[in-house]
């Protein structure tokens, strides 16, 4: 019997102990979805940067501003610049591309860096950026929207 219960305890134990350790995995994320819906003509001065590939240019919109990284001929990925780290919108800058290294954004408030080419964190963050979508003509029009 007292073989029975030591095994229902360590049981009971390791259950717990699973359950209390899964815990962070249901975390939110710590930043708001902001809806919006523009569009934006790459041939203006302002976007041009973004006509070519590994080009990126700011964006206003979300939270503290919209960043779009041209990935391909036919891809673009669309980050907020608000940090993860900075969920209350207390650093007076949004997420900034690197100067050694474009595809690394980082947040000057928290040393956060994340890769503007998949948004993954790379230092001091266990979140990525937040994505937001976007849909192409093939042209000049780039449609973001949340």
């Amino acid at each position: 019997m007292t073989k029975q219960l030591t095994l229902i305890r360590i049981l009971f134990i390791f259950l717990l102990v699973t359950l209390i350790g899964g815990c962070n995995k249901n975390k939110d994320y710590p930043l708001p979805s902001v809806p919006f819906d523009f569009t934006i003509d790459l041939s203006l001065p302002s976007y041009q940067p973004v006509s070519a590939v590994g080009g990126w240019c700011y964006v206003a919109g979300g939270l503290k501003g919209i960043i779009v990284y041209r990935k391909g001929v036919d891809e673009f990925v669309v980050w907020e610049r608000q940090s993860p780290e900075d969920p209350n919108g207390v650093c007076a800058d949004g997420l900034i591309p690197k100067d050694a290294n474009f595809l690394e954004m980082e947040d000057p408030c928290s040393d956060a860096v994340f890769s503007m080419y998949d948004g993954s964190p790379l230092q001091n963050s266990e979140w990525g950026l937040r994505q937001y979508r976007y849909e192409w003509n093939g042209a000049n029009v780039l449609r973001l929207y949340n």
